[in-house]
């Protein structure tokens, strides 16, 4: 797993061992996230929740994020997180922090404008993550969810709604706008 582009371009990122801690985002989903908002990530503020190796929330700080808020519920994932921002000179626009995404997203004072949802598949995580997600996000964010195909995601939750989803093998990408704000 490497960086695509941006000021850490190339570097290669680490991830935890065994699939039943992380599942890392495969190089095409990644590249098909970051294609469908490319001019969405220059001065944004990133949310990227259940975490894992920290992949996506670093790719878009690479390519200008303003900063990003990495949360994991695991040690090991936090750890390799920080390893992670090491590696790619990006520690200082980032904060990590280890905990339930639910405490996180109730608690938080936060507005972002990008919010990756990749939590663990059919645990009824990513749903229950999306509803709360809504109330952080900015009048212009986009979130991001990625799921298996076969998952039925709402159509719309509170004023967002899908603006478009992206299907790669078993895996589907489905991107919520505000309703109104998706070409601004």
């Amino acid at each position: 797993m490497r960086v695509i582009t941006g000021t850490a371009k190339g570097r290669r990122l680490i991830t935890p061992e065994g699939s039943d801690i992380v599942r890392p985002t495969s190089e095409k989903v990644k590249e098909a996230i970051f294609s469908a908002i490319q001019f969405d990530i220059e001065g944004r503020r990133v949310l990227d929740l259940f975490a894992g190796s920290g992949q996506l929330g670093i790719e878009a700080l690479s390519r200008g994020a303003k900063s990003a808020v990495f949360i994991d519920a695991s040690s090991t994932s936090v750890d390799i997180i920080k390893k992670n921002l090491k590696t790619t000179d990006l520690e200082e626009k980032a904060r990590v922090i280890r905990g339930d995404y639910k405490v996180f997203l109730k608690s938080s004072k936060d507005i972002f404008d990008i919010i990756f949802l990749d939590p663990p598949y059919n645990k009824g995580l990513l749903e229950d993550a999306l509803n709360s997600a809504v109330k952080i996000a900015s009048d212009y964010a986009v979130i991001i969810c990625e799921h298996p195909i076969d998952a039925k995601l709402a159509d719309k939750i509170c004023d967002f709604e899908i603006s478009r989803t992206y299907r790669y093998g078993k895996i589907a990408l489905t991107l919520y706008r505000k309703v109104g704000k998706e070409n601004e």
